[in-house]
């Protein structure tokens, strides 16, 4: 896939609509949180066999995305 965003999908019969990886039912946070428990791509990897790279990278990317949006100061 050319753009690692594509491999996020949102299906509202799926885990309420919440973001998942190439409509498998793994989701974003899923994988976020192993990233967060210290596990490398690897591990991952190892422990989602379904799971590609290009999914760990494009995991990141959403959440990066998510929590950079504009702040408007009142």
């Amino acid at each position: 896939m050319s753009n690692l965003l594509d491999r996020i999908t949102s299906e509202p019969g799926k885990f309420g609509g919440r973001p998942c990886i190439r409509g498998l039912r793994i989701r974003v946070v899923d994988v976020l949180d192993l990233l967060s428990a210290g596990l490398s791509h690897a591990e991952i990897l190892k422990e989602l066999p379904d799971l590609e790279a290009d999914d760990i990278r494009a995991a990141l990317k959403f959440a990066s995305q998510r929590v950079d949006h504009p702040v408007i100061a009142a």
